[in-house]
This record gives structure tokens, sequence and C-alpha cells, in this order.
């Protein structure tokens, strides 16, 4: 039976899944300095025997047997997607999956060391030999999809994504934020103005944010025998479902930095806690992709961290670990903070689309060749003086060197963010409609309206539907930005 041959091969791949993942989120946290070398050896022989296998030309036979067996619906939309991972494995040969890890992989350990230097003279010959792997992969990928380049990027990440349909929200949004970000900031100015705000204190020790931070993943659903917090250059999350690495790093002199970063990986980790056990080691049973993953996470750090009714339950743990009281009126004005900033990660949710859309753009132009590597700096520099009004023409640190993505190869993947927090802002505002009550429950500190809602739609999903069949499914209609604008104009706006 060709279905039990799939079955069987599955579990093998997961296997070598399970060692890939747990490895690398290691080499990101534990990893001593010098084992860079050999842990990219190893990772890099561990994806060839990976897509070996994955590849295999026999499996396509499988597959075609497959879809002609008595099937019952779960197990006919696993072969689908089956078939849809194989057509996008088999366009990538083997020798260049191992050379892409190892490069990707020592590009990584490079950018590390070099960000912390403010090094980009250093990093450009490595980030260049990323970009020419990436162009590379795109042509691959494209001609055995059929779909332009950057397209085809976009599809290991999201199916279905298409710049087409992405460029006009984007720009669509870009358009509303040049208008909104300024009259965000004049409206907190006015409040800062009735009532300044309350500095914070400074002194927040790393281990009691730690301890902050593990007390509210276990409040909003993580399973804490099934994963961990660690600490990294770059918060992540990663491992595998029964056993999920997430990281944050930390300030000292300011406690919500890091708590929203536990808070937006937390709500990766519940996705991937969450997703159906028995088909674990099928494609189906994996996360739908990237903006499903994001709307996950942003729905966590967003909807539930940023709300008024979570800090009502949040304040008395605050004070538990940290030894500090706020009031509400104390807290928000930081929780709400808008301000025009380098760095992503830290943006706020009104400026953050922003950082995507610069990023969605400039990928773009470096994956077609209209934009080299050696003008990186000079491009980030006009984009963020002209969306944001700043700049980091001195500061490469801070401008194309600020994320993993690129040195990891990762391009296609930015456009994920800002459509994960419109799906984010899209399922709330339906998860609001079915249970009007839901604020309430989340100021007495329970979740699990929340999660039951986000189980049953989502979560045990996994990948049965395209993205924008789930959303549907989930919400009643398809992508609508609408609900992401009405969100920022009524949490920020006047």
């Amino acid at each position: 039976m060709s279905f039990a041959r799939l079955d069987e091969l599955g579990r093998k791949l997961e296997a070598l899944e399970h060692a890939l993942a747990i490895l690398g989120a290691d080499e990101a946290t534990h990893m001593a300095v010098g084992g860079g070398a050999k842990r990219a050896e190893a990772l890099s022989a561990l994806a060839g025997m990976h897509h070996r296998q994955a590849t295999a030309p026999e499996i396509s036979d499988w597959i075609a047997a497959a879809e002609t067996e008595a099937l019952n619906d779960d197990q006919r939309l696993a072969v689908r997607e089956f078939r849809r991972q194989y057509t996008n494995m088999t366009c990538l040969p083997t020798e260049f999956v191992e050379r892409q890890t190892a490069a990707r992989l020592r590009c990584e350990q490079l950018w590390r060391d070099l960000r912390a230097k403010n090094d980009w003279a250093g990093f450009q010959p490595a980030l260049e030999g990323i970009v020419a792997i990436a162009r590379e992969e795109a042509a691959l990928r494209s001609e055995a999809l059929g779909l332009d380049p950057y397209d085809a990027l976009m599809e290991q990440y999201d199916p279905g994504n298409r710049v087409a349909d992405i460029t006009p929200v984007f720009t669509d949004l870009k358009a509303f934020l040049r208008d909104f970000v300024p009259e965000a900031l004049a409206v907190q100015q006015e409040r800062l103005a009735k009532s300044p705000k309350r500095p914070l204190s400074g002194v927040y020790a790393i281990e009691r944010q730690r301890e902050l931070g593990l007390a509210m993943m276990g409040a909003v659903g993580f399973d804490l025998t099934r994963g961990s917090l660690s600490v990294s250059h770059h918060p992540f999350c990663g491992g595998v479902p029964s056993d999920v690495r997430i990281t944050t790093r930390y300030k000292t002199s300011d406690f919500l930095s890091a708590l929203m970063g536990v808070l937006h990986e937390t709500g990766h980790a519940l996705y991937e806690q969450n997703l159906p056990e028995a088909w674990s080691h099928w494609p189906l049973g994996k996360a739908r992709g990237m903006a499903v993953h994001e709307s996950q996470s942003l729905f966590v750090e967003k909807q539930l961290g940023r709300n008024p009714a979570f800090w009502q339950w949040a304040l008395p743990l605050v004070e538990q670990h940290l030894g500090e009281r706020w009031s509400m009126e104390e807290i928000l004005p930081h929780v709400h903070h808008v301000e025009r900033g380098l760095i992503r990660v830290d943006a706020d949710e009104v400026t953050y689309p922003l950082h995507v859309i610069l990023r969605y753009e400039l990928e773009q132009e470096l994956i077609s060749g209209r934009l080299a590597v050696a003008d990186l700096p000079e491009a980030w520099d006009a984009r963020m003086r002209d969306y944001l009004g700043l700049s980091t023409i001195d500061n490469p640190a801070d401008g194309p060197m600020q994320d993993v993505h690129w040195p990891s190869a990762a391009f296609g993947y930015f456009p994920s963010y800002t459509l994960g927090a419109m799906m984010a802002a899209q399922q709330w505002a339906a998860l609001s409609r079915e249970h009007p009550s839901v604020d309430d429950e989340i100021a007495r500190g329970h979740f699990e309206t929340v999660n039951a809602w986000r189980r049953d739609k989502i979560w045990s999903q996994a990948s049965r539907w395209s993205t924008p069949d789930l959303l549907e499914r989930a919400t009643g209609e398809r992508l609508n930005a609408a609900h992401f604008t009405a969100h920022l104009k009524k949490r920020y706006g006047r």
C-alpha cells in the first residue's frame, strides 16, 4: 500500500527534522563558539541526508499510487500536501542544499560576531555569497513551479502568496501609515502632556525577568513540560512540537522589551504545541505557513499582550517578580508607546509594518539583481529616511545587519510579518464577535476561551487548507486589512 510507504517515510523524515531542529536551536543558544565549523558540517550532512530521502525518485510513484487508493478525507488531504512538498523539494538538488546549509550557517555565525562590531565591510562578502545562493535558489524554484523568482521563494513560506496580491495591500497600508504615524505620535504627546510617563527604574535583574516571562508563558497556555526559554542574539522559536525552544534577549533597563519578545515567541510555540500529533510526521500536520505562524505570535503579543485587559491581570505578576507596583495609567503609556525607531523587533505595532515593507521592497531588488549587496546600506538608509525619518548610513548594525533572516538566506519571509499582523487583527475581531465577554475573562487571567477558539479554528487545522481558505473558515471572510487599520485607530488614534 503506497499510503503506508509514505507514512513510513514520513516517520524517518520527522526523525531527521527533529535532529536538525534541536541542533539548530542549540547552535544559536548553547554551542561553544569554537564548535561552529563542525556544527555547520554536521547540519549540512544531515540536511543533505534529509533532502536525499525526501526527494527520492520512487516517492513520485508512491504519491501517484496513493492517490488511487481508497482513502478517507484526512488521508486524501495528507497525500495532496505530501505532493506539494515533494514538488517544492525536488526542484533543489542535494548538492545545492548541502552547499546552501553550510554557507548559511557560516554567514549566521559571522553575522553574530560582526554585527556586534558594526563591521559591514567584513560582513559584505559573506552576504554577497548568500544573495548569490538565494538568486540560484529562486531560479531553481521558479523553473520548477512556473512562478516569478521572488514569488517562488515566498511559496515555500506561504503557499499562495504572490507579489501581485501583496504589493497593492502594502502600498495602501504604507499610504495609511504615512498619515497615521504622525497622528498617533500627536495623540501620545497630548496624553503625556496631561500625565507625564513614569520612567522605568532601570534595575531589572535578568533572572527576575526570566521568571516573569516563564510565569506569563505558562498562564497563556505554554506547556513547560514540552518547551523551554533561553537567551539568543535574536529572539526565535525553534525546536519541535514536543520540545519547543523559544528565546529572548534581555535589557536590565527595560523589562518590557524581553517580555514582549517572550510573548511573541510563545505565540509561535502555542501553534507548534497544539498541532495534531497524529499527523506530526506528515506535511498535513505541520503549520500552514509563516503568515499564519506570525498571526499566532502577533495575536499573543499584540492582541493579548498589549490589550489593557491583559495588564489588569498582569500587573500583580510584575509586582510579584520584579518588586515594582504599577497602575494601569502608568503602564499603558509604555505598553502603547509609539516611536520611530531603527530596530524592527523593538518597533511598536504602528510603525512595525513600515520596517517590513522596507525589507520586502529591498529583498525583491536583491533577488532580481537590481540592487547589489554593496549598495544595500545606502538603499536601506534612503527608505528609512523616507518611511520613518531616520538614518542608518553610519550604523549598518542597526540597518541591513540587524536581522538574522538575510544571513540565513530566508528571502521571501518578511511579508509574513505584516500579513500575520493583519490576520491576527481579523482573528481577534471574529473571536470578539463570538465571545463578547472575552476581555473580562482575560482581565481575570482566564485564557481558556481564547485558546479554545484558536485551537479549533487554527491550530488543529494545521495544513488542511490554504492560507486564504484557513482564514476564511476561521473568521468568515478573506483577508480584510480594514480590521488591522481599525485596530490601530482604536488603540492609538483620536
